[in-house]
């Protein structure tokens, strides 16, 4: 009996062993690839499963979006400028039994394929794009590098351009650029301001010729708006009509009054020709001999 007892002691805990180790347990965002004498029989989970002992292996793999950060990257634009380029691309693992088997590291694999299309896509682009179309830019990085990971079940969610550093010389420019870009519309809006004003003053100066007094009344205005804020000025007007009044009688005047005679001159003696004439002195008395 003891014998017995011993034996069926020793297939227990045998067989607790074997049921230890054939059981497995994965998380939520991981799953178990097995591999049954060196063949891949898919993935399993999550939470309990069973494997046969000795013949099957597991390997566990993350499902979680993980942060692949690209290696800054110097790369010369399709207009010779010579940039330095930093990016990250969001990873996710869709199909854990490939990306066991058909990559050694997708992780480290993503990383290089990254570099090299970041470099080939920004190549193609002027600066001038790769800086005003950054969401474009990204959308075909992300397209381009899905394609190249789709195979080992890896799949881009997205990629972003994180830092672009340009050369000293290239920021002076592009600031010289942008201050007379500055420049231009503000003598653009500068000259607009001015038609604009000149239109309003041509049709103020129409409303104001149809009536006399309106251009009082604005002197007037201007002169309470000029004594509000100087008060020690004093201005004196003068009134449109004694102005009108003085013209008039200037011009009744200069019509009123008689010609100026102007004085006839004499006529030269000696003629009709005006020539004088000419009287010889005598001649000089002889000396005595």
């Amino acid at each position: 009996m003891s014998s017995v007892a011993g034996v069926a002691i020793l297939v227990a805990i045998l067989a607790i062993i074997v049921f230890a180790s054939s059981v497995r347990i994965v998380q939520e965002y991981e799953r178990g690839v097995i591999f049954r004498l060196g063949r891949c029989v898919g993935a399993k989970g999550p939470g309990v499963f069973f494997i046969v002992p000795i013949l099957d292996k597991i390997v566990k793999t993350n499902l979680q979006i993980n942060a692949v950060s690209v290696a800054p990257q110097q790369v010369i634009t399709r207009d010779n400028v010579t940039v330095t380029v930093d990016a990250v691309a969001y990873m996710q693992v869709v199909d854990a039994a490939a990306s066991v088997v058909r990559v050694r590291d997708w992780f480290s694999a993503s990383q290089l394929v990254a570099q090299t299309t970041l470099r080939s896509i920004v190549g193609r682009h002027e600066l001038d794009q790769m800086l005003a179309e950054r969401e474009r830019l990204n959308t075909e990085l992300a397209t381009a590098l899905d394609e190249q990971t789709e195979h080992w079940g890896v799949k881009v969610q997205r990629v972003e351009i994180r830092d672009v550093v340009l050369p000293d010389q290239m920021q002076r420019a592009m600031a010289r650029q942008a201050e007379a870009e500055r420049e231009r519309r503000a003598k653009i809006v500068s000259a607009e301001g001015e038609l604009q004003a000149s239109e309003k003053l041509a049709q103020a100066a129409a409303v104001i010729s149809q009536s006399p007094g309106a251009l009082q009344l604005r002197q007037l205005q201007t002169m309470v708006e000029i004594a509000a804020e100087n008060n020690s000025t004093i201005i004196f007007p003068i009134p449109m009509e004694i102005l009108e009044a003085l013209q008039s009688v200037s011009s009744v005047s200069r019509t009123s009054s008689p010609a100026m005679s102007v004085p006839t001159p004499a006529p030269l003696p000696g003629g009709p020709e005006g020539r004088a004439a000419v009287t010889e002195p005598p001649a000089p008395p002889s000396p005595p001999v």
